[in-house]
């Protein structure tokens, strides 16, 4: 009995398979089918230098310089959420809304910042 049974469970297993067949075809989509292949793509800047500085009012400031020259994160609490400054062309002053305000480069000792709460003022790396 136990024969039979385990004979009919094999069959109806076997018979559950799906016997189609299936093709898989190699290689990407037709050239045409991907057409913003072609177009430009611009990579955002990525962090060139990350410095904290100490401001003249005791204020510490993490600012992260990106690689474009012209933009930078600035945050007022280490794990804190960063705000983008940009400015319009490269080494010319930094801003966003709220308050915040950058001037300087990655390089220098000394830069100024603004963020809410404390106006512009000149700070050390």
């Amino acid at each position: 009995m136990n024969k039979h049974l385990i004979a009919l469970g094999l069959t109806a297993a076997l018979a559950a398979c799906n016997k189609q067949s299936h093709t898989i075809v190699a290689g990407g989509p037709p050239d045409d089918a991907n057409a913003t292949a072609d177009a430009n793509v611009v990579l955002p800047p990525s962090i060139q230098s990350s410095k904290s500085y100490r401001c003249a009012d005791n204020v510490v400031v993490y600012v992260d310089w990106l690689s474009d020259g012209k933009s930078a994160t600035v945050r007022t609490d280490k794990a804190g959420t960063p705000t983008m400054v940009s400015a319009a062309e490269a080494g010319q002053p930094m801003s966003a809304g709220g308050g915040y305000s950058l001037s300087g480069s990655a390089t220098s000792g000394s830069v100024k910042i603004g963020v809410p709460g404390h106006g512009s003022q000149s700070c050390k790396a």
